[in-house]
Parts: structure tokens; C-alpha cells; sequence
């Protein structure tokens, strides 16, 4: 039997908080519109109970944004009566608990009202504010009760914009979301109020408003500053919810360069099967996530469409099965005209300079190269990371993060040797920024100096004719431990040959053949032991690999072929001039020179 739904009566905390601390596992939400936290305790996937204030509020977050979700969708669906009973209830409660800022958050944070930080606020509020946007496009009849609430609502965006802008943070993406939600607020206000919106200088056009905002958050080459796939989604996710009723025509448009920018970089990072690589901070593997993610198709294909993203949607909804709430189906006309022309497909090599990320994708493989800046407080310590990806495989994937209130766990994934990424004596890279060297139509070559004191490392990839190069160079001033990283997403066979090179295998919905060699006359040890693999589950053990040599120079040589392409690689040979030579059963043969 179904449980009752309620709306719970308490402010909520923060949502990272919602994390297993004996396994690192984020905990079970049962039945978050039933208004109640789950009897006994909250439940890991391991068998955990676990029952504390911080997990409580952390539900208490999960549970009303839940809800305010579940009003847009009744909204659409014209449940009207339940809609708009349920937005009053809210009205009142929101007056009742919100009269002041959140006194238990962390002194870290921008403060909210109903939750802990202003940010998770705005997000509720964005949710809340297009529910009645869409009940009062059909009729106001009832709506005037939710004023008070909408104008409070508005008003607490503005003033945590205050805060947050006057401290500088503009670029920040809480000032999205804040602009996002005082945007929804005020303009279903108007809407109750039968006037005409004239929020748009304050919210969009202003000093801190969405298109500032903008201006000042993303690079030249599209991304977010911050670098992360989730925060450059949740910025653009923010300004698309933003933009409704909007006229795409009447955006600025420096502004809609950057909207179409954005809208690229998920296109170019997405495999053909729709897998969004989780660089830097993020989830891994995430059923909001998902709907997240089809929301954002939604209505980025209704502005700048990217043929690309509709697998991205195909995959998420995949993910979600019976958990897909079908609001992205309710969305279409949200735009006052219609869209751009769409987008063109990206090519076989694409680099973001600014970002620091390369992607090549030829023959069945999918590969980014990181080498950008660190990403402030959601950066992770993996410069020269190689991440390898097949349609809707991913064999060496960014790992994501955990919720972020497991500080072991989210320090693992944010390290180095979380990473496909070189390291030195053992030690984690140092928070540094790569340079890009070069690149063409096949192939990216960059390289990092300030990983390590002394320690120059430059990567390039390269696109064969039916596979990818990979060479890795590690030269430091003396002699050290130096180590190339794989960091399977699946299952692997590693096989190590006679001749001292090494074969793997590994596994998925597509299988990928590697073949592994060094420099003539050093040295390297291949040493696997499993390790914990992507973050949705800590517990979840892969085989990790580390080719390791102790010397002042080294190159790790890889050839990547998945098998599906042909024809196949049978040799792989590097000489001591530092020339690869890749052999192939049709008896072609290609060479391919490391940086020096």
C-alpha cells in the first residue's frame, strides 16, 4: 500500500549529509513525499541504519524539494485542487518557519530560511515559483493566497544575492540559482497579480543579474569556470529555467553565445551513447541527477538544440526507469518564440583552452584529456588524467564524488590516485594548472610542470586509423618513483607478456584491448590491486594498475583499440629514439613520436 503523502513541518539542513559514514554510499530517500524520515533510520545499501540530526535534515532537504518538484508536475497535469492546496499548506508553513536565517547552518555557508544554505533555498523556490506560473496560466482563481509567500520569496533571493555579490561572488553558481529563483517568484507573482513581469532588468538584464552573471561565470570556450560536468549543467539548467516566456530572439547576443557554448560543451563531453563524463565534483551516478539532466535537454533544445543531447536524455531516462516522473514532456512551449538554428556536431578533436579538456573520439573510443586549471574548491588533484569511455561504456571513467559531508571519502575522490593521472614518490599532485603544447585534426599534446617540484610530464594522444595513442612522458631532475595510473570503471584482465609488455582487456557493454609498453632498458613494474571504483559506491572494488619506474625519465606508451574496429592491432613496439610502432593484422604498420 501506498504511503500517505504529507508535507513535512521542519526546515531541512543539507543534503550531502544524507551519506553512509561507514561506506560512503549516499542512503536510501524512501518515500520522501510521505513527509516522514524513514522508521528506524535511514538505510545504506550495506545494511546501515543510521539516524543523526545532520542525516535528518539532509532528508528533510530531499523530501521538500521533492515535493516542490511533485507541485510542477500535478501543476502540469492539471491536478489542480491538490496543487494549489498543497502550495498554500506551503505558504503557511513558510511563514511560519522562515521568519529568519537558518541559524544551524556551517559558518561556511551562504545561510537560507528554510534550509541551511541560501543556495538549496533558491532551488526549492525555482520549483515553487513555476508550479504557479503554470496553474495561472489556465486561471488565478485561489492563487492570491500564495502572494505573501511568492514576495517573500523573492525577497530572500535578492537578499543572499546582496550578501553573495558583495562579497564578489558573482561568478559563484549560487548567483544563477538566486537570480533563477527570484526570476520564477516574481514573475509567477505578476502572473497572480494579472500585470505584466517587470522583473527582467532586476533578474536577467542588471548588474548581478543572470546575464552579468553570465558573462563573468564561463570561459571563451563554453565552460563554467569551475570545470565540473554538474556545475556547468546546474549553471545552465539555472539559466534556462530563468529564460521562460523569453523571446530566444531578444536574448543579447553575447549572451546566447554563451547559452550555445554551454550547450556544446555537453554535446562534445557526451559519448554517442549519452554518458556525461562526471569531471571534477559531481555525482557519478545519480537518479536526481538524471532528472536533472532531462530537464536541462528539455528546454536546451527548445533555445540552442544539440541533435547530441538527445542521447544524453535517452540515457537518463533509462537510468531512472519507474523513477522518471515524465515533468521534462511537460515543458515544451517555454520559450516566447522559437529556438535557434541548431547546433553543428562537434568533430573528431576538440579542445577547450581555457577549460583545459581535450576530447577525441574515433573508431569506438571515446577519450578526454584533463589538463586544465584546478576548479577552485571543486577541482581534484588530476592533471594529465586520460579518461576513456566506449558508447555507454565507461572502462576508465572520472570517478564523480561522494556527498560531500564524507570528508574521507570525497578527499579520495578528489586525489590523485583516484585518477588515470601520473604521480611521483607516491605523493599527490599539487593543486596546478597544465598548459596545452598543441594540437590538430588526430591528435592533443599538453603537458603540467607544477604537479611536482622538478617534474615535467607531457601527454599526447593521438587518434590512429582504427584505434588511440597514448604517450605519456615523466622526466624529473633526479631519480624517483615515477607512476602511470589506470583506473578501470568495469571489470580487467591485465596479462602481463614475456617480453615485458602488457596486454588488458576490459569489459562492458563494449570490450576495449589495450596494449602497454615503456621505454627500452627501464624498468617498470606493473603492480595491480583492487581499489574502490566510481563514487556512487566506494564499496564497489575495481582492479587498479600502476606502472611504476624508479628514474629521472620514462615514457609509458599505450595503444587503446576497441573491438569492434578493425583492422586489429597485433604489436606494439616502443625504440629508444622514442618512436612508437603500431602493427596491425593487415600487415599496415604506423609510427607515432612521443614530445621529445
Amino acid at each position: 500500500m501506498a504511503a500517505l503523502r504529507r508535507i513535512a513541518r521542519e526546515r531541512g539542513g543539507w543534503w550531502h549529509a544524507y551519506v553512509c559514514p561507514a561506506h560512503g554510499v549516499e542512503l536510501d530517500h524512501g518515500e520522501l513525499l510521505a513527509g516522514v524520515f524513514p522508521e528506524g533510520g535511514a538505510r545504506c545499501a550495506y545494511g546501515c541504519r543510521v539516524d543523526d540530526e545532520a542525516v535528518r535534515g539532509a532528508w528533510l532537504v530531499l523530501s521538500h524539494q521533492a515535493w516542490a518538484r511533485h507541485l510542477r508536475v500535478l501543476a502540469h497535469r492539471k491536478e489542480r485542487a491538490e496543487s494549489v492546496a498543497r502550495l498554500v499548506e506551503y505558504a503557511g508553513l513558510y511563514a511560519e518557519l522562515a521568519t529568519e536565517r537558518h541559524g544551524e547552518a556551517q559558518t561556511w555557508m551562504l545561510r537560507g530560511r528554510l534550509f541551511h544554505q541560501a543556495l538549496t533555498d533558491a532551488i526549492w523556490a525555482v520549483n515553487v515559483g513555476h508550479a504557479v506560473i503554470t496553474l495561472a496560466e489556465h486561471s488565478t482563481e485561489h492563487l492570491a493566497a500564495l502572494l505573501p509567500l511568492l514576495d517573500d520569496l523573492e525577497r530572500a533571493a535578492l537578499d543572499a544575492r546582496d550578501v553573495l555579490t558583495g562579497q564578489g561572488h558573482l561568478a559563484s553558481n549560487y548567483t544563477a540559482w538566486l537570480n533563477a529563483a527570484g526570476a520564477a517568484t516574481s514573475r509567477a507573482a505578476a502572473a497572480v497579480r494579472g500585470r505584466e513581469w517587470d522583473g527582467g532588468k532586476r533578474w536577467l538584464e542588471g548588474e548581478h543579474g543572470l546575464y552579468a552573471h553570465l558573462r563573468v561565470a564561463v570561459a571563451d570556450d563554453g565552460w563554467e569556470w569551475e570545470g565540473s560536468t554538474y556545475y556547468h549543467g546546474f549553471v545552465l539548467r539555472a539559466a534556462l529555467l530563468a529564460l521562460r516566456g523569453t523571446d530566444p530572439a531578444s536574448v543579447p547576443s553575447d549572451v546566447v553565445d554563451v547559452l550555445a557554448g554551454m550547450t556544446d560543451v555537453l554535446a562534445t563531453i557526451a559519448t554517442p551513447g549519452g554518458i556525461l563524463p562526471a569531471l571534477h565534483d559531481g555525482p557519478y551516478l545519480r537518479g536526481p541527477l538524471a532528472l536533472e539532466w532531462l530537464e536541462l535537454v528539455a528546454l536546451a533544445q527548445q533555445l540552442v538544440p544539440a541533435p547530441a543531447l538527445e542521447a544524453v536524455a535517452g540515457r537518463a531516462r533509462t537510468e531512472l526507469g519507474v523513477h522518471d516522473d515524465g515533468l521534462d514532456r511537460e515543458l515544451g512551449g517555454w520559450f516566447a518564440g522559437p529556438p535557434l538554428p541548431e547546433r553543428p556536431a562537434p568533430g573528431p578533436v576538440t579542445v577547450f583552452p581555457t577549460a583545459g579538456y581535450a576530447v577525441l573520439h574515433h573508431a569506438g573510443v571515446h577519450a578526454l584529456l584533463d589538463f586544465g586549471p584546478h576548479g577552485g574548491s571543486h577541482g581534484h588533484r588530476d592533471k594529465l588524467s586520460l579518461y576513456l569511455y566506449g558508447d555507454t561504456t565507461p572502462w576508465q571513467p572520472d570517478p564523480g564524488q561522494v556527498p560531500y559531508a564524507h570528508a574521507e571519502f570525497r578527499d579520495l575522490y578528489a586525489s590523485t590516485k583516484a585518477h588515470p593521472a601520473f604521480r611521483v614518490n607516491d605523493a599527490e599532485q599539487a593543486e596546478c594548472t597544465g598548459r596545452l603544447l598543441g594540437s590538430d585534426g588526430s591528435s592533443v599534446t599538453a603537458e603540467v610542470t607544477t604537479a611536482y617540484e622538478g617534474v615535467r610530464a607531457v601527454r599526447r594522444v593521438v587518434l590512429g586509423d582504427s584505434y588511440l595513442v597514448d604517450l605519456l612522458t615523466v622526466r624529473a631532475e633526479d631519480e624517483r618513483r615515477l607512476t602511470a595510473q589506470l583506473r578501470p570503471g568495469v571489470a580487467l584482465d591485465i596479462q602481463l607478456q614475456a617480453s615485458g609488455e602488457v596486454r588488458t582487456t576490459w569489459y562492458g557493454d563494449e570490450t576495449l584491448h589495450g596494449w602497454h609498453t615503456h621505454t627500452p632498458g627501464a624498468t617498470v613494474r606493473p603492480v595491480s590491486r583492487p581499489g574502490p571504483g566510481p563514487a556512487d559506491d566506494p564499496q564497489r572494488v575495481r582492479t587498479r594498475v600502476d606502472f611504476t619506474a624508479q628514474s629521472d625519465r620514462v615514457v609509458f606508451a599505450s595503444v587503446y583499440q576497441a573491438a569492434s574496429a578493425g583492422p586489429a592491432v597485433t604489436d606494439v613496439r616502443l625504440d629508444g629514439d622514442g618512436v612508437l610502432t603500431v602493427s596491425l593484422t593487415d600487415g599496415g604498420t604506423a609510427r607515432f613520436r612521443t614530445e621529445d
